[in-house]
C-alpha cells in the first residue's frame, strides 16, 4: 500500500449502485475521513495526511456525486455516513476510527452515534455538535464560500485566520501544497450542490435521533479539535457539551481559522495521533 497521499491512487467502489471514489493510504489502523463542505479527494492539505499515515492507514472518499463519485449527495446525512460504512465493509473493516472535518465532522459524529459498536474512536475537526447551536454562521463564510471558484484570498478568509500574518502565510503554504495535485474543476460549484450540503446540515440541527444527549452516556473516546475563531462552526458552541460528555476531550487552537489542520498540518496530526494510541 503506498504511504503518501502524493503516490495514492484513486479506486472505485461499487455501492449502492454507484462508483465511489476512494483512496486508501498509509499502515496501522484504519481512519476513515469525512470531508467538508465542496471538499473532493485532493482538497485535504497532503502534509497533514501524510503526518497521519506514518501509523494510521488513511481512507478518504468522495461523497456521491461529489468529485469522482457517482450519485447524487443526500440530504439525510445518517445515508451519507452509511456511504462510509458501506465503503469500509468492502474494504474489509470491522472496525476503525473516524474522523470528519466541517461538515464532515457532522457526517462523522452520525457514523459514530450509528455505529458505536463498530467505530473505536471519533475525531472532529472544526464543526459543531448535533442539535440547535447558539452561535451562527459570520457573514464573511457565506461571502467567500459560496463563490463558483476559490481563489487564495477566500481560502484564506475560509479556512484560516486573516488578521493574522501568521496564519495567512500559512494558508499560502497549505494552497501550493495542495495546488500540486488538485484537479479544482471537480470541487462542487453549483447552487444545487450546495442546498444539498445545507439540507444536511439542517438535518443534523433537527437530531432526530437524540444525538446531542447521546454525549452523556457514550463509552467511545472523542477528540475535538477547533480553531479560537472559526466564522462557521464557533467553538463556542461545544461548551454547553463539556461537562457532560465524559469521554470527550476538547482541544482549542490559537490564531486560527476553520481549516486549522491545514496551518499546523503536523500539530493536529500529532495530537491525534495521541489520542488514538
Amino acid at each position: 500500500m503506498n504511504t503518501h497521499f502524493s503516490l495514492s491512487q484513486t479506486h472505485y467502489a461499487t455501492i449502492n449502485n454507484w462508483k465511489i471514489a476512494y483512496r486508501q493510504f498509509g499502515q496501522g489502523s484504519p481512519i476513515l475521513f469525512y470531508n467538508r463542505f465542496r471538499g473532493i479527494l485532493d482538497t485535504w492539505d497532503p502534509l497533514f495526511l501524510d503526518s497521519l499515515s506514518a501509523n494510521y492507514t488513511i481512507i478518504l472518499f468522495d461523497y456521491p456525486g461529489i468529485g469522482d463519485s457517482e450519485g447524487e449527495l443526500s440530504t439525510n446525512l445518517e445515508e451519507v455516513a452509511g456511504i462510509g460504512i458501506q465503503l469500509m465493509d468492502t474494504l474489509g473493516y470491522e472496525f476503525f476510527h473516524v474522523a470528519g472535518w466541517s461538515y464532515g465532522g457532522l457526517v462523522a459524529q452520525t457514523a459514530l452515534f450509528l455505529h458505536k459498536d463498530r467505530v473505536k474512536k471519533g475525531i472532529f475537526i472544526g464543526t459543531n455538535p448535533p442539535g440547535n447551536n447558539e452561535v451562527p454562521f459570520e457573514k464573511s463564510f457565506f461571502e467567500h464560500a459560496l463563490k463558483p471558484v476559490n481563489d487564495l484570498e477566500d481560502e484564506t478568509v475560509i479556512f484560516f485566520e486573516p488578521e493574522s500574518a501568521a496564519s495567512r502565510a500559512a494558508a499560502k503554504d497549505s494552497h501550493e501544497r495542495i495546488s500540486k495535485r488538485l484537479d479544482r474543476t471537480k470541487i462542487p460549484a453549483s447552487q444545487a450542490l450546495f442546498q444539498k450540503y445545507f439540507g444536511g446540515s439542517a438535518y443534523m440541527k433537527t437530531d432526530l435521533q437524540n444525538f446531542r444527549e447521546q454525549y452523556k452516556t457514550i463509552e467511545n473516546p472523542v477528540l475535538v479539535i477547533s480553531s479560537d475563531h472559526d466564522s462557521s462552526f464557533a467553538v463556542e458552541n461545544w461548551f454547553p457539551l463539556l461537562r457532560n460528555a465524559p469521554t470527550m476531550q476538547h482541544i482549542i487552537i490559537n490564531d486560527t481559522g476553520h481549516g486549522l489542520q491545514h496551518q499546523h498540518p503536523q500539530l493536529i496530526a500529532g495530537y491525534i495521533g495521541l489520542f488514538l494510541s
